[in-house]
């Protein structure tokens, strides 16, 4: 049975992470109120993924936090994650479920109207949006969107869905107020000083944002 939270969704970055490593980070950070983590790196090479990833799997266990891994389906067999995260330019969604089977997690990037109108909702479990701000952390990414695109995007693809791109805990209320179910964050965790703190401040955040929007 999938069980996946997206209210706070961590993707690792080892570059910010020096500090406190990629396990360290995680592990801070679901004691933080983390709610699911993608293992992100384009330099490690898929051997390289996989030595960080059964590291993470090995700590992990026992928290009931999903880890999701970034476009590398042969790192996430290997290391037997909950799942796969894929962006446009990735492994088409349908060859993703092919290898991984019906029970593990697919998220899949959104950018724009013409992408959101052709998600398969019976291959794609959830959909990253963004971004929704210029980031430093994924130079190559597409046109910021804004929260009035990502409002439209949500509603147009009706699936479960993660806001990402340039977010701190101050946008959890503006980001749920336009339909995302949770903000994904990299470095307002990443290669903070206490990624514990900083991860409870934006679950506080988030908190906040559903108890006045319930009002």
């Amino acid at each position: 049975m999938k069980s996946f939270d997206l209210s706070l969704y961590l993707v690792l970055d080892p570059d910010l992470c020096r500090d406190h490593s990629m396990v360290e980070t995680t592990m801070a950070a679901i004691a933080g109120g983390a709610t699911l983590i993608q293992l992100r790196d384009k330099k490690a090479g898929t051997e390289g993924l996989i030595r960080v990833g059964r590291e993470l799997m090995r700590a992990m266990e026992g928290t009931n936090v999903p880890l999701i891994v970034n476009d590398d389906i042969d790192a996430a067999i290997a290391i037997g994650a909950h799942g796969l995260h894929v962006g446009q330019d990735d492994l088409p969604s349908q060859i993703a479920r092919d290898r991984l089977g019906p029970d593990k997690i697919i998220g899949l990037s959104i950018e724009s109207e013409d992408v959101a109108q052709k998600v398969d909702h019976t291959i794609v479990d959830y959909v990253g949006i963004g971004p929704i701000f210029a980031t430093a952390t994924k130079p190559d990414h597409k046109p910021a969107i804004g929260f009035d695109g990502l409002e439209k995007l949500v509603r147009m693809v009706g699936l479960p869905s993660v806001a990402i791109g340039g977010l701190k805990g101050e946008h959890a209320l503006p980001a749920l107020e336009s339909g995302a179910d949770g903000i994904a964050v990299v470095s307002a965790i990443c290669g903070q000083p206490d990624p514990k703190q900083a991860t409870a401040y934006i679950a506080q955040k988030l908190k906040s944002a559903r108890a006045y929007l319930s009002q």
